[in-house]
């Protein structure tokens, strides 16, 4: 049972608009122990706090308003002079941040939360009391979470005409998505006519973004399997479900460019509808053919901005992710006792709203790690002639139909032969292999399940499943992750993805006359394969490109059907641990196609199917999927059939 009866839309949108406030407090935070002078930034501080304590009141959440007052009276003993800024001051301050976040996650399940920790009370307490904050052992780490707000029932979008397995009725979904949009604006005014009067209040921050909070559509992604039934309840277990948040805020200028759109699409179906009753009544003439093809050639047009501006209302700036991280890499940092500055750059670049939240994960492990692992001690940098400062820059520019995420490091960097070294001693791999493999790929082994540089095992890292979830992760958002570094320099971690899982770049093959699709995010060239290139490693059939040896992997092999004949063309892939050249018949081209999940089935290597032009069906394999099902002896042609082939 709630615990906020019939106020259910106050709450979420009191959740979504604290969380970001939150957010940036945490944020601001970090650079005003940079810059304690800062008045300007210490008084936004101040009214951001005081929003957040002033909804909570509202709402009647007592172990947040008494939290909330005491920070307050922190920041208004610094904001008057009465207390100067210290790093152990600061300790406290964002201890008591990160218990609101925690009250944030217990509000979006819908209950109280309880009141927080008395050892965070009575820090706070001896601080307003003029005594001085007692130094951390081990500082809290931050753990960057987001808020499930889903828990919260909204008036969305009805997702039963949304996350149908069946294809979705699209009027009803354009309907409902302009004219059935909740007014998020004026709920946010009722809740805030009594807050307390603050110079920045909820409703000037909606306003001013000119912002609505809709429902995702979902049809864009597979809808998951159901999950197997379970003996215990989830009340039982005591622990919540973790769930995405379903809303995203969209600004109302793309809806509008939706609805005009939309408008100059009738206008064109009404003139195709009187064109075809010409053409049904027997006009057939030069005008009237003309007529069609500037008919038609006007509506593939507005088709395709209609598409684009779909796309954009799910695009989100990447800052609103980014703001996460300066605050866990302070945390890390005191903890570890480095001085490491995080920079952030691009916050502006956007990207699908799911992709941001499958991004958190990877990009928590990377910030982390770079602290961790990448830079050194203040001593070690000064030995070594580098500022005492460390700084980790995390990066997102837009290039081309990708988006480029970079987390770079002044660090130590990575030695190739020490990462083969451990991923022997670790049994990951063989001497022999370890030997075959050259410097970027040795890189590559630092994502293996098990890796890790750390001879002892810490409660920040040492088990080695941090860089696997990176990997894994990132391929699911059919992207890729690189690595380079200089030992002694730093390190350059990139992450290349696509800007929408909604749409996939594809490079269509045909093997024994039957499409597929391969995502292009994969494909590097196409080569034509000639038997007097082919050269016998091991048994097996391989082509020097460049210098670098690639095994040649029949895609016909792959998906378990019978050759009987040398493919004539090799698609050279990359995938997240090696390369290779995929052997098909011929290929058609590139496109971009939305996939559609296979309804109850899922076949090995199949991630869905798509329509090509001519309306036949094409199969969408997932290549990263068919290399780990297939047998070594089995993908790759024996150099035997070439000698064979070579002698007729």
């Amino acid at each position: 049972m709630s615990d906020f009866s019939g106020m259910d839309d106050l709450l979420q949108d009191f959740l979504t608009e604290a969380s970001e406030l939150l957010s940036d407090v945490d944020n601001k935070l970090v650079e005003l122990e940079k810059r304690p002078d800062d008045k300007a930034l210490l008084n936004t501080i101040f009214r951001g706090f005081h929003t957040i304590k002033g909804g909570a009141g509202f709402l009647n959440v007592d172990p947040m308003v008494g939290l909330c007052h005491r920070t307050e009276n922190l920041f208004d003993k610094l904001r008057n002079g009465d207390l100067s800024m210290t790093p152990e001051l600061m300790d406290v301050i964002l201890d008591a941040t990160g218990v609101v976040r925690d009250m944030f996650a217990a509000l979006a399940q819908g209950r109280m939360p309880s009141a927080a920790d008395p050892a965070i009370l009575s820090a706070l307490d001896n601080v307003l009391q003029g005594k001085a904050p007692e130094p951390q052992a081990e500082p809290i780490v931050a753990e960057v979470k987001p808020v499930a707000a889903s828990h919260i029932e909204t008036p969305v979008v009805p997702t039963n005409n949304i996350a149908s397995t069946q294809e979705p009725d699209w009027q009803v979904l354009y309907d409902a998505l302009l004219n059935k949009v909740p007014d998020s604006t004026s709920q946010v005014s009722i809740m805030t006519q009594h807050m307390e009067m603050a110079p920045v209040k909820v409703e000037q921050v909606i306003t001013e973004s000119k912002s609505v909070v809709i429902d995702p559509m979902q049809t864009l992604r597979p809808a998951p399997a159901p999950a197997p039934a379970s003996n215990k309840s989830q009340a039982s277990t005591g622990q919540p479900l973790a769930t995405q948040e379903t809303t995203i805020r969209i600004d109302t200028v793309r809806l509008d460019q939706v609805l005009n759109l939309s408008g100059e699409i009738g206008l064109t179906k009404n003139r195709l509808t009187t064109l075809r009753t010409d053409i049904m009544a027997g006009k057939m003439d030069a005008t009237t053919i003309k007529a069609l093809d500037e008919a038609i050639g006007q509506l593939d047009l507005l088709v395709s901005d209609l598409q684009n501006a779909v796309m954009k209302t799910r695009m989100q700036p990447i800052g609103r992710l980014f703001q996460k991280y300066p605050r866990l890499a302070r945390d890390l940092a005191r903890q570890l006792g480095k001085d490491v500055e995080l920079v952030l750059v691009g916050e502006e670049t956007e990207l699908d709203k799911t992709m941001l939240e499958d991004l958190n994960d990877p990009l928590v492990h990377l910030v982390r790690n770079a602290v961790d692992h990448g830079v050194e001690t203040i001593e070690e940098r000064i030995a070594a002639g580098k500022p005492p400062k460390a700084v980790v820059e995390l990066s997102a520019t837009q290039v081309g139909d990708h988006i480029l995420i970079e987390i770079t490091d002044d660090g130590k960097g990575m030695r190739p032969d020490v990462i083969r070294r451990k991923a022997v001693e670790k049994g990951l791999i063989d001497a022999e292999t370890a030997n075959s493999l050259d410097d970027k790929q040795s890189l590559q082994l630092v994502f293996m399940a098990g890796f890790s540089t750390k001879d002892q095992v810490s409660n920040i890292s040492g088990r080695g499943v941090g860089m696997d979830v990176v990997r894994t992760n990132i391929q699911r958002l059919n992207g890729r992750v690189d690595i380079q570094s200089v030992a002694g320099e730093g390190s350059r971690f990139t992450i290349q993805l696509p800007l929408t899982l909604a749409i996939l770049p594809v490079l269509v093959v045909k093997v024994l006359d039957q499409p597929f699709a391969v995502p292009l995010a994969m494909v590097r060239e196409i080569i034509p394969i000639r038997q007097e290139q082919i050269q016998e490693v091991s048994g097996r059939a391989t082509i020097v490109v460049r210098d670098e040896i690639l095994s040649v992997r029949s895609l016909a092999t792959l998906i378990g059907w019978e050759e009987d004949h040398i493919p004539n063309f090799g698609v050279l892939m990359q995938s997240a641990e090696h390369s290779f050249i995929l052997a098909v018949d011929s290929f058609i081209g590139r496109d971009d196609v939305v996939i559609k999940p296979l309804q109850n089935i899922r076949p090995k290597g199949i991630a869905g199917a798509t329509l090509s032009g001519d309306g036949s069906i094409v199969l969408v394999l997932d290549m990263e999927d068919l290399l780990e099902s297939a047998a070594a002896d089995g993908s790759a042609i024996k150099a035997s059939r070439f000698i064979t082939a070579k002698a007729t």
